[in-house]
């Protein structure tokens, strides 16, 4: 049992709570369509149209053809495979890649590893508003490029890159690059389809969009083959062998189909993100805002304010932000580093992160709680 119930969550950019329908749709599979879908008798058969309708419903959110579609464990398995599948399938073509000094760390590790193992990585820096930018990637291609890597909404600052204008400089310089993006945060919350965007590899996980945890997919553009992930019985047409997740797959494509339904669930969150704003800044005179693009994401900063202690006294209150990712601990973020921040900005940076289920009273609350949290924090100095 949790220690503390916690009565405004605004963490969604970390995890979301689950919908009642991607739970039903969990349990359903669990206890009654519990078929393996590469079994012939009937239940089987029943699991594997289940597969198929699930697989239809992800792919028309993303614009795709089911063919294209493949299920995966989430945002971290799907990036790795992107960039590993990337460069064993483009090798003959250079060994560059570029990519953003902003990106999550399921992409920066990965990178990593590959430079390990000869690979050349240009990683650029964002503008101000922490994106990177086309006119960057356009000047960091060259002949020997085989992969652009870079995300769609900053996982931190909500920072939106034009994906679409970095797809036509690499035409534009007749690059052979194929491109990838981790579309994470930008799923279900900001407009697009896979051909808007111009990628080749376009990652989405479950748990953003309140389906659960362990359970994502990938676009992968057709004639773009990428060598398997898993080996075995050949499931996802061959790409990622093993018996599928049929209760988080079944339970992604409920919640994209609810998340659909609710079709003023954008307005609704950027609304809620304006309120803040507007609530805090004529109240906090020296406040700092990080970023932005994203309907879903604030980051803001108060200088001279450590965000742990704000965020520990905001927990005491039952109020839940963070202060940057929640897939890494310990340390500066990359990310406001990368944006050439000052100390004293990124040492008193909160993100709040905004889902399907806030409302006008968990705003309130968290201005109401951070004002406090100041208040509290000023009479101590």
């Amino acid at each position: 049992m949790p220690s503390v119930i916690f009565m405004v969550y605004l963490d969604n950019a970390a995890t979301t709570q689950v919908c009642p329908e991607a739970a039903q749709a969990a349990l359903a599979a669990m206890t009654e369509g519990f078929g393996n879908p590469s079994s012939t008798h009937g239940p089987g058969r029943d699991a594997r149209q289940a597969l198929k309708a699930a697989r239809d419903t992800v792919a028309a959110s993303l614009g795709a053809r089911p063919e294209e579609v493949f299920f995966t464990s989430g945002g971290s398995e799907g990036d790795n495979q992107a960039i590993r599948g990337a460069c064993a399938l483009m090798r003959h073509k250079g060994k560059h890649i570029v990519s953003g000094l902003t990106e999550h760390d399921a992409v920066r590790k990965t990178l990593d590893a590959m430079q390990a193992q000869g690979w050349e990585v240009t990683r650029l820096a964002p503008g101000p508003d922490g994106a990177v930018s086309a006119d960057a990637v356009a000047a960091a291609l060259r002949p020997d490029t085989a992969l652009v890597s870079l995300m769609l909404v900053n996982n931190e600052t909500g920072a939106v890159t034009d994906i679409p204008a970095v797809s036509r400089a690499i035409r534009a310089a007749e690059c052979p690059a194929l491109l990838h993006t981790d579309a994470i945060q930008g799923y279900m919350k900001v407009p697009f389809s896979v051909k808007s965007l111009g990628a080749d590899i376009v990652t989405v996980s479950g748990h953003k969009i309140h389906a659960p945890k362990g359970v994502g997919a990938q676009y992968v553009r057709a004639g773009v083959r990428l060598p398997a992930l898993v080996l075995g019985g050949g499931q996802e047409a061959g790409y990622r062998s093993g018996t599928e997740n049929m209760p988080g797959i079944l339970a992604l494509a409920a919640a994209v189909r609810t998340y659909q339904a609710d079709r003023d669930a954008k307005e609704r969150m950027a609304a809620l993100r304006q309120h803040i704003v507007d609530t805090l800044s004529p109240a906090i005179p020296d406040l700092v805002l990080i970023g932005g693009g994203a309907p879903h994401i604030l980051c803001l900063s108060l200088p001279g304010y450590r965000s742990e202690v704000l965020l520990n006294l905001l927990d005491s209150m039952g109020i839940c932000v963070s202060k940057g990712s929640a897939c890494k601990r310990g340390g500066r973020s990359h990310v406001l580093e990368a944006m050439g921040l000052p100390a004293k900005v990124i040492d008193g940076a909160i993100r709040i992160s905004l889902g399907r289920f806030n409302g006008q009273e968990d705003a309130d609350a968290l201005c109401r709680g951070l004002l406090q949290a100041r208040d509290q924090l000023r009479k101590a100095l």
